[in-house]
């Protein structure tokens, strides 16, 4: 599937077993599917869909043995800033956090955890973010349910309360859960990096 207008994203065919952490630090071993991000020109990036055996979920950009030429800020995304995958209590979606990347003044890689709608939307793209929610019930809101945060509207984005929002998706898609991952963490960097057009669509 397409990214924009520069950047396609494939799905390998088989799955790679791989030991490590989960994001709660627990050790275990992850079946992960693998995705791959192709930029023309570019070296090929691999994000890993890591589904462990303790039931934890996880995105990451993978870290190859050896890793290609590519500026500090992109090649510090690899095997960090990992993007947990969850189900929602009383729900049947799953939910992955909308916590956008930006790079500090060491080239390091950060997110943002709590923005309002209208600057998230800043931030990603308004038209990103319809485009993943035009997407079969997918839904933008705010992770957790509480009374007093507003509701989530890109017709009238709020600017007035930051919270964390997050991407709520069915247990079957596998798509939109790499793809949202691809547009808040890899592309920041990306841009940061002129790899990617500021504007790139």
């Amino acid at each position: 599937m397409h990214v924009l207008r520069e950047l396609e994203l494939t799905r390998g065919s088989g799955r790679v077993t791989k030991t490590g952490t989960t994001l709660s630090g627990e050790p275990s071993v992850a079946s992960a599917v693998e995705w791959e991000l192709h930029l023309p020109g570019r070296p090929t990036l691999k994000i890993h869909d890591n589904h462990w055996r303790n039931g934890e979920r996880d995105l990451v950009v993978h870290k190859p043995p050896v890793m290609p030429e590519m500026p500090s800020a992109l090649s510090n995304l690899h095997g960090r800033l990992r993007s947990g995958i969850a189900p929602t209590p009383g729900r049947r979606e799953l939910r992955v956090m909308v916590y956008p990347t930006y790079v500090d003044q060491h080239g390091r890689p950060r997110i943002n955890k709590s923005l309002t709608t209208e600057a998230l939307a800043d931030r990603m793209g308004l038209f990103v973010l319809r485009e993943l929610t035009d997407r079969e019930d997918v839904t933008l809101e705010p992770a957790h349910d509480r009374p007093d945060l507003p509701l989530v509207d890109l017709d009238d984005p709020q600017d007035e309360k930051p919270f964390q929002h997050a991407l709520f998706f069915p247990a079957e898609d596998d798509e939109t859960p790499v793809l949202g991952f691809v547009h808040f963490r890899v592309l920041p960097v990306l841009r940061h990096i002129d790899w990617l057009a500021p504007d790139g669509r």
